[in-house]
């Protein structure tokens, strides 16, 4: 039987925090990836390149768990299986990682965009619906096939508008933007998703209900990581003066290095126009 979900059990509370971190994971990531294609030719991208991507990684997921602890079924208490939870953690690392080697190093065109958007924006997507199956339950869920399209266009757009901002924008201010622009893409992805389930409750395993606090202590120990990761991650950056204020000198493209680098040279060619 078809049993009654709810998305905030805690008001606005978890969405607004879920907001916020998916925001945090995005302007960290945007600094780290900036400062990566910055560096140009003779720079060592590959670090930069990986941080910014667990950044954005670990705030997508990080957004997605905590939006799921204001999440309730009324008569089932939830689980969550941790092989799946931690496996959709390390699809939004490497799917992210992935788009942010594809254009950091082959720039920003609008076929290597595409391309490295949709496969991305597909992973991210795929990190949610792998999440909501580690859902435990006495019941089965449904999915919507319109609305869980709808979310994983939502999640393509978000994810290639993320990698042309991480080569594309170069100052704090639009970075910031940026991933204010990415928080409500996200966020607006997790709600869409969560919109196209519906959950059926088996009626000989119905219970009172899950206490709001076990439920929210069982999740906890599961978001402490990333959050720790993004907090390390905002530490780097706080020590690097130039990924703050965004003013590290681009590496002259019409140097040696750069006839050596055909593929730094091409970014500037094929880069798209900034914001």
């Amino acid at each position: 039987m078809n049993s009654t979900v709810s998305q905030f059990n805690y008001g606005m509370i978890t969405p607004v925090v879920a907001f916020l971190m998916a925001c945090a994971g995005a302007a960290l990531g945007l600094r780290c990836t900036t400062r990566s294609v910055r560096m140009g030719a003779q720079g060592r991208r590959g670090p930069w390149l990986t941080l910014g991507a667990i950044c954005i990684g670990s705030g997508i997921w990080t957004m997605h768990f905590i939006a799921m602890i204001g999440f309730t079924i009324d008569g089932a208490s939830i689980e969550y299986d941790p092989a799946l939870t931690f496996l959709s953690l390390g699809v939004a690392i490497a799917v992210v990682l992935l788009g942010v080697f594809v254009v950091g190093y082959r720039g920003a065109s609008p076929l290597t965009l595409g391309v490295a958007g949709a496969v991305t924006g597909a992973g991210v997507a795929a990190m949610h619906y792998i999440g909501m199956h580690g859902m435990r339950f006495a019941g089965h869920m449904t999915f919507d096939p319109m609305t869980v399209g709808l979310s994983v266009l939502i999640a393509v757009t978000a994810a290639t508008a993320a990698l042309w901002a991480a080569v594309s924008l170069h100052t704090l201010a639009s970075a910031a933007a940026a991933s204010v622009i990415m928080g409500v893409a996200v966020t607006g992805m997790h709600y869409t998703g969560m919109a196209a389930m519906s959950v059926h409750v088996d009626a000989d395993s119905r219970v009172q209900g899950q206490s709001s606090m076990d439920l929210l202590f069982s999740l906890i120990p599961m978001v402490g990581g990333p959050i720790v990761v993004l907090v390390l991650a905002a530490v780097i950056v706080m020590f690097d003066p130039d990924m703050l204020v965004g003013n590290e000198p681009v590496q002259d493209s019409q140097g040696p290095e750069a006839e050596s680098d055909p593929v730094a040279s091409a970014r500037h060619t094929a880069s798209w126009p900034s914001l």
